[in-house]
């Protein structure tokens, strides 16, 4: 048997918008609410390239990756082909008005995840400049030594 925590008000979530639920570990939890009043809850991850969906367009039951537009299906956290991945879903009801999620789910699914950071792993922060740059005004020795005097005169 389920043990539900209570999350809001339908009414609190945005019609074709959602809401942020934190947790204690892993990754918030988006909560969607489409034009139909139906009411989804997925990981806040994109399965692509971690973009949070919390902030993406929602429609019908689906949400658009505010990233790159990856569709997501609300029901099941599928990528839409010809994309290929999924997000985890989370079991959601209502009643009366009020949104719960599975408090199981919550404190133990998909908490060892996280969000993968775009761009190359290996990126050094302070690259040398390129061959033939031209250092700024004032460089310091970390482009090769200091910046030539441009004061002076030629007499």
């Amino acid at each position: 048997m389920s043990q539900w925590t209570p999350i809001c008000q339908v009414d609190d979530i945005p019609v074709l918008g959602s809401r942020r639920v934190a947790r204690a570990q892993g990754l918030d939890v988006a909560v969607f609410r489409n034009d139909q009043d139906e009411v989804f809850a997925l990981l806040d991850r994109c399965p692509h390239k971690g973009g949070p969906l919390s902030q993406g367009i929602v429609f019908g039951t689906h949400v658009a990756c505010p990233l790159h537009n990856w569709t997501i299906g609300l029901c099941d956290g599928q990528a839409s082909a010809p994309d290929e991945g999924c997000t985890p879903k989370f079991s959601v009801k209502v009643e009366n008005g009020q949104v719960f999620l599975d408090a199981t789910q919550l404190a133990s699914h998909a908490t060892d995840l996280e969000r993968p950071i775009a761009g190359p792993k290996n990126r050094r922060p302070h690259a040398p400049p390129l061959r033939g740059s031209l250092p700024p005004e004032g460089a310091d020795p970390a482009w090769g030594g200091p910046a030539p005097d441009r004061n002076t005169s030629k007499a």
